[in-house]
């Protein structure tokens, strides 16, 4: 998954990495900053040793990083945006039971806000960039199931439809 996400080129900081064990109630048994990306192969493979020497059956490791989308701050720029991948092991005590995950952030990042100029073509292109990461995993992966959610609780679907049509109403 790491080889695949494209990590920001222009965070100010590289990603953090850190492993839990048993449970996140347990302080991280593991925390280490990276610089950022000069390398972008050496850096993933610096993470990649790191993670490797602490990650157990009963482990979960996170890593907080930032990848470039399309934001809105008095004008459209692209811009690091916050993200956080996620790896657990089998016996590690997840809620959803599932082994790879990625928190994207919030909905507003990839929904138009009618109230900004730009807005639709702007969303439109960062829920491009979301489905295309989702696709190249998916392929590329041998995964059993995906499972896509909103902060909301509502489906995501549903929320991007009626986003860019309002008068939809189901």
């Amino acid at each position: 998954m790491l080889e695949l996400f494209p990590f920001s080129r222009l965070a100010p900081r590289g990603p953090e990495l850190r492993v839990y064990a048993i449970e996140y109630a347990e302080p991280p048994q593991f925390e280490r900053d990276f610089p950022v990306f000069q390398d972008l192969g050496e850096t993933i493979a610096d993470v990649l040793a790191a993670a490797r020497e602490f990650m157990q059956e009963d482990c979960a490791c996170e890593i907080d990083a930032a990848w470039d989308l399309w934001q809105f701050d008095r004008d459209w720029q692209l811009a690091p945006a916050s993200v956080t991948l996620m790896c657990f092991g089998p016996e590690f005590d997840n809620e959803a039971g599932d082994h790879l995950r990625i928190e994207f952030g919030p909905d507003s990042r990839y929904l138009p806000d009618p109230d900004i100029e730009g807005s639709a073509r702007m969303s439109q292109s960062n829920l491009k960039s979301l489905v295309h990461l989702v696709h190249e995993i998916e392929i590329t992966l041998d995964l059993e199931r995906r499972q896509l959610w909103s902060e909301s609780g509502e489906n995501p679907v549903d929320l991007i439809l009626q986003a860019l049509d309002p008068s939809r109403v189901d």
